[in-house]
């Protein structure tokens, strides 16, 4: 489903595959030979989303830009699917696995990996090369990347415990 929002209407490159379940809304650009696939959802809501060229959006996933961020996905990128990526920038040739997130203001750097279930916390900077590896959450700028067991220790900086969730996840431990 092709959608109109804010009276900006999605780009698509004729050489670029879009699934008949797939939601493209907004000021979204799909660059040449790029594939998004059923049920993804591109959801500009405000910000715009730009996808480079030979991307590929797996099932389910979900790339959303708000007023405040844009999405920025480089070339030569897959996005997993039932991965959730807002608000943030990935460079050319990342690799953000089934599940994982990456958040708002994020900068991913080539190549780099959000692997399965994998978190890219708000205003993270991975550099290049960097593998956040299974469940494993990257927190800060340059990236600390903590396993399962010490993820309480990166939400507790002061930056990120500003995000509402964060302070409500940390009271509840």
């Amino acid at each position: 489903m092709i959608l109109t929002h804010n009276e900006k209407k999605p780009i698509i490159d004729p050489t670029a595959y879009v699934a008949p379940t797939a939601t493209v809304c907004g000021d979204v650009s799909i660059g040449p030979h790029c594939r998004v696939m059923f049920g993804a959802c591109l959801i500009a809501e405000g910000g715009s989303i730009e996808i480079g060229l030979h991307c590929i959006i797996l099932e389910n996933a979900v790339i959303r830009s708000t007023s405040r961020h844009s999405a920025r996905i480089g070339n030569h990128c897959l996005i997993g699917p039932n991965a959730h990526v807002t608000g943030c920038s990935l460079k050319d040739e990342v690799f953000i696995a089934t599940g994982a997130a990456v958040f708002h203001g994020a900068v991913l750097e080539a190549p780099s990996e959000g692997r399965v279930n994998g978190v890219v916390h708000l205003k993270t900077r991975l550099p290049e090369e960097a593998i956040v590896p299974i469940g494993w959450v990257a927190v800060g700028d340059p990236a600390s990347i903590l396993p399962p067991d010490q993820q309480r220790r990166g939400l507790e900086s002061p930056r990120t415990t500003q995000f509402p969730a964060c302070r409500l996840w940390l009271r509840s431990k």
